[in-house]
């Protein structure tokens, strides 16, 4: 079985949390494009596996959730006129939940942005904390059952509802929002702190994810063509940010600081527990010749 070596395995994967296209990647590390894709799909895999095992029982005290756009194939309004596209094309929220304080995702979701996602996702919230938290999320109406489903009454619930202007007539069209002229801070369930009622990280977190993942940034051609890639790419960027990235506040990792890990990772580390998360190949049968 060819195996591709250590140095290459860790390139990879480095350039793929640095904003990196996979074409990109498969011309500068001189491999098959097939070969990055598959190191994702194992690396995506293992992450996935590892994140929903370790991060659990978390220490949090101010949490904020907050959703990203992107998109799979192509945008929701042109599927319908798409060439063969697959299961999962149009547009894909990314749902992400980041402890202000240390700064560790503690939970995330790919997928639509309807009330049936906004309960799963916070429902793992939910099981992933291990105290009362104050929540702070944006004004989106699917927010309220869900956290009212999984936290009842034990939690600090607010909204940050933005207030934006109309959009000039010149603007109209654009992708960009118009712009904010204010926010209304509306406390929901608890007693939450009207100062710690924001989702300022949340945000700026959701900014750092367009900038290191390059099937997130805007006017491109380099979009997920899967759905299953683009989870992929997020289960790799979760463990990258939480256990990798060195946070220049903390000087530490976000995982460190929230007790989550006892030292600071790298990409040999996140090679690593790809490798070993993978099958054990199984030995080849004997050859048989195709009868003419």
């Amino acid at each position: 079985m060819n195996k591709l070596p250590l140095a290459k395995r860790v390139q990879i994967l480095s350039m793929l949390c640095e904003g990196s296209s996979m074409r990109s990647i498969s011309r500068v590390v001189d491999v098959s494009i097939n070969t990055v894709s598959k190191l994702l799909e194992d690396a995506g895999r293992a992450c996935t596996a590892f994140h929903d095992d370790t991060v659990r029982g978390v220490q949090a005290k101010r949490v904020q959730v907050d959703e990203i756009w992107s998109f799979c194939y192509a945008k929701q309004a042109n599927v319908a006129d798409a060439k063969r596209a697959p299961d999962g094309a149009g547009d894909v929220w990314t749902w992400t939940a980041i402890e202000a304080d240390t700064k560790l995702i503690i939970s995330y979701l790919i997928g639509g942005r309807d009330a049936e996602y906004a309960n799963a996702f916070i429902g793992d919230l939910k099981d992933r904390v291990a105290n009362r938290i104050q929540l702070t999320s944006d004004g989106h109406r699917a927010y309220l059952d869900a956290v009212e489903e999984a936290f009842g009454a034990d939690v600090d619930y607010a909204q940050l509802v933005k207030i934006y202007g109309d959009v000039p007539e010149a603007h109209k069209g654009r992708y960009s929002p118009s712009d904010c002229i204010g926010a209304l801070k509306v406390p929901v369930q608890g007693g939450p702190n009207r100062k710690h009622i924001s989702t300022s990280y949340a945000e700026r977190q959701n900014l750092t994810m367009r900038m290191q993942m390059r099937r997130f940034t805007r006017l491109t051609n380099a979009f997920s063509k899967k759905f299953e890639n683009h989870a992929h790419m997020v289960a790799l960027y979760t463990v990258w940010y939480n256990f990798v990235k060195l946070h220049k506040k903390h000087r530490m990792s976000p995982a460190m600081a929230a007790g989550v890990s006892d030292r600071l990772w790298s990409m040999e580390d996140v090679a690593a527990l790809v490798e070993a998360a993978a099958p054990t190949p199984s030995k080849r049968g004997p050859y048989k010749k195709r009868a003419t």
